[in-house]
């Protein structure tokens, strides 16, 4: 899982009041049932102490539906000043939940989030196709759209007349054509700016000239989901329906390949660590590339204080430990997980989740490493300065 959309909290005062919010609308009172369910959640975080300004934004926010019908949560994460996350969620929390506090409460919200991943969707038909990007799993998830139209507009087969045939020669010519202007253009959008996915539906003739005319890149990503195509009579749900089976199958393939890729590190004894102090020494170094948290283990970790420094990757298991590297101005205690999160964001660590039996996982964490050499626990890969590079120095 990509940690991107965490950044904004990097650096931000506190307390924070974090929301966890089901954000389904009924039927029978339609967007307003979130508002109504903020409004208990308000009446908690008044009590805790929270700033009657960011909560009047954080209702706000409730309150403008967001264009969501189907079963959906939503995770909103304010500052002292006001709101830095809004995020949608899949799959709405079983109990709505908000708390004030020092920190924010991220572990329920990282867990419940989606991966973002990008789009470009392709609707055609025998006259060209409608090019649309979308970032499903964000707030705002239409980014863009073109149309393209195919020069040859000879598409229809004649079926009566002497000249039928030579009708229905011209009619496939054309179709060939426009599908490889479609396929130039999709070639070059796909290089300048690469998606997750290109998903592709509509007619089925264009649809297959099409994969035969585009270039590996696109062919690497492409997938057909069925229900969409161009103009009037697009079944809109079902289409969506089939188009996140999409989405969710790619994620669920990363997912696989990142476990996959930790456990092969692990039994080599190569490229990654466990336990909660290795995980943290190479945290602090920004070697991470991938950190792994252990759902059977959360529990204990989330029992566990880190030791925190004004930066990201400024972490250690004890305070003589972060005294020894040097960390100057304010430091205080941070529960394990939100610190982990913490330096991961600040390197641009991915986050993957291993259920029970899915990897060996020691004391709830792991990590796998963009580098590692002779200081790096378990490590013996040599050190690669670029990865270093890599690192981010974020407040």
């Amino acid at each position: 899982m990509d940690l991107h959309w965490l950044k904004p909290l990097l650096g931000r005062s506190a307390p924070f009041t974090t929301v966890y919010l089901d954000a389904t609308a009924s039927q029978v009172a339609g967007d307003h049932e979130a508002a109504d369910r903020w409004k208990t959640l308000r009446r908690h975080l008044e009590q805790q102490g929270a700033a009657p300004a960011v909560l009047d934004e954080i209702g706000e926010r409730v309150s403008q539906p967001d264009g969501r019908r189907g079963p959906h949560g939503r995770v909103l994460v304010a500052d002292a000043d006001g709101v830095v996350v809004d995020r949608l969620l899949a799959t709405p929390p079983a109990v709505s939940q908000a708390e004030h506090g020092p920190v924010p409460a991220l572990l329920p919200a990282v867990r419940a989030v989606d991966e973002t991943v990008s789009v470009l969707l392709v609707a055609i038909d025998r006259t060209g196709a409608d090019l649309t990007r979308w970032r499903m799993g964000e707030r705002e998830p239409l980014a863009g759209s073109e149309t393209v139209t195919g020069e040859h507009d000879d598409v229809h087969k004649t079926r009566e007349g002497g000249l039928s045939r030579r009708s229905q020669s011209r009619a496939r010519d054309s179709w060939e054509r426009n599908a490889e202007q479609v396929a130039a253009v999709l070639d070059r959008r796909v290089a300048d700016d690469p998606p997750d996915l290109v998903v592709l539906s509509g007619d089925g003739r264009a649809a297959t000239l099409l994969r035969e005319a585009v270039g590996q890149a696109v062919t690497e990503r492409l997938v057909e989901v069925p229900g969409g195509g161009r103009g009037e009579g697009i079944h809109v749900e079902p289409f969506r329906d089939h188009l996140g089976e999409a989405v969710a199958t790619l994620r669920a393939h990363r997912r696989a390949a990142a476990l996959a890729r930790y456990s092969e590190s692990i039994g080599r004894g190569d490229g990654a660590v466990s336990t909660l102090e290795d995980v943290v020494d190479v945290l602090r170094r920004g070697q991470v590339d991938l950190l792994v948290l252990g759902v059977d283990g959360l529990p204990a970790l989330e029992a566990c204080q880190l030791w925190v420094g004004p930066e990201p990757l400024e972490l250690a298991v004890t305070r003589d430990d972060l005294d020894a590297i040097g960390v100057t101005g304010t430091v205080r205690q941070m529960s394990a997980p939100v610190a982990l999160l913490r330096a991961a964001v600040g390197q641009d660590a991915r986050l993957v989740f291993a259920e029970a039996g899915e990897a060996d996982v020691h004391g709830g964490v792991g990590a796998v490493l963009r580098w590692s050499d002779t200081s790096t626990p378990g490590g013996s890969l040599l050190s690669q300065s670029a990865d270093r590079s890599r690192v981010r120095s974020l407040g």
